[in-house]
Parts: C-alpha cells; sequence; structure tokens
C-alpha cells in the first residue's frame, strides 16, 4: 500500500511490551541512493540519548495507533549504527529539492513523496510546479522509474516529450492529400429553359 510521507511525521511510536507512547517521528532518515526510508529520528521526554532514532528493520507494525515496537530498547543514538550515522550527516532531504528532466528543463519542486508501507521505498514524487504552470495544471507525479540521477541540488528525471523524427524523404516526393478538397461528381444541370 501506498501511504504519503508526511503522514507519518508526528507518528506515535507504541511499546508492545508496555502498551505506551513512548516518543514519536520527527523526520526520515532517507538513502538518496535507492530512495529508501531507513529510520526516524524520534523525539519524546523519554528518550536517552539526542538525537535517537528508531531503524524500520525494527519496526513491528505499522498500524492506526502508530509504529509498534517491543521495547524502548529499539532506539538508537546516532554513533550506535554507522549506516544511520552517514545518513545523519549526510543531511539529505528529499522535500523541497528541485526537480528537472533529462534536457534541464525545471519542472518543480518535491512538496511531498508516496512510499510502499511494505519496504518503506519512496515510489512517487509529488513535484509542485512553478507559479504560472500551476495555475493550469495539477501536481505532477513523477514515478521511481523516471528518476535518472539525484544530487546535492535535484532529482533529474526522463523526459516524457516525444522528440520529432527527422524527414529522410526529399519534400518534392512527399504528397499531401486536403480532405476538404476532394474532388466531387459533378452535378448535371437538370433545369431547361422553356420559352
Amino acid at each position: 500500500m501506498l501511504l504519503l510521507g508526511s503522514r507519518l511525521i508526528g507518528t506515535p511510536i507504541m511499546s508492545l511490551q508496555t502498551g505506551t507512547r513512548l516518543a514519536e517521528t520527527k523526520a526520515p532518515l532517507i538513502d538518496p541512493a535507492n530512495l529508501k526510508i531507513m529510520a526516524y529520528e524520534v523525539e519524546g521526554p523519554m528518550l536517552d540519548e539526542h538525537p535517537s532514532f528508531l531503524r524500520i528493520a525494527d519496526v513491528r507494525e505499522l498500524s492506526t495507533i502508530g509504529m509498534i515496537i517491543d521495547s524502548s530498547d529499539e532506539f538508537i543514538g546516532v554513533e550506535d549504527v554507522i549506516s544511520i550515522h552517514k545518513l545523519y550527516d549526510l543531511s539529505f532531504t528529499l522535500i523541497g529539492k528541485a526537480v528537472i528532466d533529462e534536457t534541464k528543463h525545471k519542472l518543480g519542486k518535491i512538496e511531498e513523496y508516496s512510499f510502499d508501507t511494505d519496504s518503506f521505498i519512496i515510489q512517487k514524487l509529488h513535484v509542485k510546479r512553478g507559479v504560472f504552470k500551476s495555475l493550469t495544471e495539477t501536481t505532477l507525479l513523477v514515478d521511481r522509474s523516471q528518476i535518472i540521477e539525484i544530487n546535492d541540488r535535484q532529482v533529474i528525471v526522463r523526459t516524457t516529450a516525444k522528440k520529432l523524427e527527422t524527414v529522410t524523404r526529399p519534400a518534392a516526393t512527399l504528397s499531401y492529400s486536403n480532405p476538404f478538397r476532394q474532388n466531387s461528381p459533378q452535378v448535371e444541370n437538370t433545369t431547361s429553359s422553356e420559352h
């Protein structure tokens, strides 16, 4: 199932062991190499370390009451897991990043994303169009299969515009037919003149 990324910001984290609320999600840690949410930075009064994180691998279930984990032992500090430390230091954020196509045409900025709740891999980018484009078009959806490159400044996507094919035949051999100027059968003049 696809879920909007903003839906999990401020989500309660519940303990299966005690049934109490331990913390809540603050921001996702996204790996730009594969657009997978690896962990969430969490906040709450019961946390020992700041910043603290909850790895997606430690989430037992995502339910209507929030993320369910075994216990508070699942929370980690920034130094506890090397991959989490590297992502945190990278400070990669997807929201607000510019989106351009391969022809360097600016499409807009990412305002939201949708991810698969089974894998936590981002599947779609919701791109907010510029001021003039937003008057005539709604939000642009970009599928992950269209993404060519992600860098510090922007996301580059495959263009959907078709390239014009060049004409290889000489213009003199081309024949055009105008459907509005077809030869119509001559109507015989049936009126006779009598004097």
